[in-house]
């Protein structure tokens, strides 16, 4: 999945992020609320995270601009602030959760993992199914048959985006997009390294290539009869 941080504090944003980047998500950030709002309307985000107090333009307003641009992504609002009216407004403009700080990293996890599992029930089937093969974007989880496929996070990450684009031909430059956060300044080919990791793992020891190359325009994958 792809998230975003929109907080001013640089060192709380750096902490969340590196969590977030070790279970396997692409992670981009903003530090003021004119930026965070480019950057919510120009990339497909999955969750923001968004601070109240920023500055520029504060995070109730920035939520309250992308839902008047018809923005869906799941909203979870961070704040100093501690108080049932301050939530109340939060919720009231779009936003989807809110969480004062201090708080727990595990917590915001959890927050995340819901508005992700929300998001899904409504964008996507609790498990994806292709011939054998079979992923689960919540469990973060894929099986051929009943055999368990051990796949590392950024591997599932390419996966989980291919699935979610079946039958259509993806671009190294979008899973790159997808994947990788806008700090990533390496070689796009890494995409190819990926998903020829994925085959060796997902195809070829079951005899099936699912997973498939299109000459001169990226991959796709589709059911391969099981």
């Amino acid at each position: 999945m792809r998230l975003l941080i929109v907080e001013d504090e640089k060192r709380l944003a750096e902490v969340v992020a590196a969590g977030l980047v070790a279970e396997g998500h692409a992670v981009d950030t903003a530090h003021d609320g004119p930026t965070g709002l480019d950057m919510a309307r120009s990339v497909e985000y999955d969750v923001i995270i968004l601070d109240i107090m920023l500055p520029g333009m504060n995070g109730y307003q920035v939520c309250e601009t992308l839902r008047r641009e018809n923005v869906t992504t799941p909203i979870l609002m961070l704040t100093a602030m501690d108080g049932e009216y301050d939530e109340a407004e939060g919720l009231d403009i779009g936003a989807d959760d809110y969480l004062t700080k201090p708080f727990s990293f595990v917590v915001l996890q959890a927050r995340v993992r819901a508005l992700l599992r929300r998001k899904a029930a409504r964008t996507a089937p609790t498990v994806w199914r292709f011939g054998d093969l079979s992923v689960d974007p919540l469990a973060r989880t894929a099986h051929r048959g009943d055999v368990p496929i051990p796949v590392t996070a950024k591997e599932f990450a390419v996966l989980e985006y291919l699935c979610s684009r079946s039958g259509e031909v993806v671009s190294k430059i979008e899973i790159l997009e997808h994947v990788w956060d806008f700090a990533y300044a390496g070689d796009v080919n890494i995409v190819e390294v990926y998903v020829s990791n994925l085959r060796r793992k997902v195809d070829t020891p079951f005899k099936r290539s699912a997973i498939r190359t299109v000459r001169g325009a990226g991959y796709t994958l589709a059911a391969d009869g099981g």
